[in-house]
């Protein structure tokens, strides 16, 4: 059976809802912010049964973003992103599964009616991450790609991050949660029904899905939070090996950005008014920004903030035109301590 049946297999007919699930590779470890939980609550209960999410890939500043959902499911994150993105905005859900998309239509309407909205603002779409033109979706016409615990499962991961920033726009965002491997995996692993299905064969050497980036001119990733997956079947940890896991939700911009940190004397201002974010925003796991602070930042740094929607919300003084040599910042892997700081990589 080809890699893309196991999973529509999986998906579709083994797993009834996320309680038969054998590891916590696609149960969430991250808290939802408080407006997040708030509209979590208001989903139907079927489609938060069977969400099979790592993570939440849901950033800042969304109204009136075209967003598109990799993946999407049952839609529960394209129900909390058509919420946030509002009227002027649209969500496109892709998937594969039948019997996903099936849930995910069925209670369109239903979340129309609970989030107030005139109209549906989701388009949901049956197709292959790994082939977005066919599903109309144009380049350069989505302003944020997301996607949950959904790219390890593919099996042609260059081609699915070359659609992903062949329809990003320019200044556009790559912002997803996913599961990644301290080492490359062996090929068996990949067609494993159980493994891939957990979300633990097809994952990627973190390494690897950084030279990946480097193929579609991607530099500079983000890493936002990084949690150890624990392997809770005891079958499934021989088989393993010695191998770990990590969910980690990262972002990455569709910008030309330089391959290491480079100083250029650079001051950033977080002005504090972004939505839910009075006091300090989080751009990665050490770029924690407090309102009114200075920080020193480097050229990709100051381009995240001032060349993309963040714009207004920052004040960044100096440009390119003196160096001062590389940037004080050192890389973080997936496979440090989980306590670690984060870095520019």
């Amino acid at each position: 059976m080809a890699q893309l049946d196991l999973i529509k297999d999986y998906y579709g007919k083994v797993l009834a809802s996320k309680n038969d699930l054998k590891t916590t590779a696609c149960c969430s470890a991250e808290s939802l912010a408080p407006h997040l939980s708030r509209l979590v609550v208001q989903i139907h209960d079927e489609v938060r049964s069977k969400f099979y999410g790592c993570g939440v890939p849901i950033p800042a500043c969304l109204e009136g973003l075209t967003v598109l959902d990799l993946g999407c499911g049952t839609g529960r994150d394209c129900y909390l992103l058509s919420s946030l993105v509002g009227p002027q905005g649209k969500v496109i859900g892709v998937d594969m599964t039948d019997e996903q998309l099936q849930t995910a239509r069925q209670y369109q309407d239903y979340h129309r009616d609970i989030f107030k909205q005139k109209e549906s603002n989701i388009s949901f779409r049956q197709g292959f991450i790994e082939d977005l033109a066919s599903l109309d979706i144009a380049d350069n016409s989505v302003d944020l790609v997301v996607s949950n615990c959904v790219i390890n499962l593919s099996p042609d991961k260059d081609r699915v991050f070359a659609e992903i920033f062949r329809v990003l726009k320019p200044g556009g965002e790559l912002y997803f949660s996913d599961v990644y491997a301290d080492r490359r995996l062996p090929a068996a692993f990949s067609q494993d029904p159980v493994l891939l299905g957990e979300c633990l064969g097809g994952a990627l050497y973190f390494e690897d899905f950084r030279r990946i980036l480097a193929k579609q001119n991607c530099l500079d990733a983000r890493m936002i939070s990084r949690t150890e997956i624990m392997i809770t079947d005891p079958t499934l940890r021989e088989r393993l090996g010695n191998a770990r896991f990590f969910s980690i939700t990262t972002r990455a911009f569709k910008l030309p950005l330089e391959d290491r940190c480079e100083d250029y004397g650079q001051v950033a201002w977080y002005k504090g008014t972004i939505e839910h974010a009075p006091h300090g925003f989080a751009l990665d796991d050490h770029h924690i920004f407090e309102k009114g602070k200075p920080m020193l930042v480097c050229s990709n740094t100051a381009s995240m903030l001032q060349d993309t929607r963040y714009q207004k919300h920052f004040r960044v003084d100096g440009d390119t035109s003196m160096h001062f040599g590389l940037f004080d910042c050192g890389p973080t892997t997936a496979a440090a301590d989980a306590s670690s700081g984060g870095a520019c990589c």
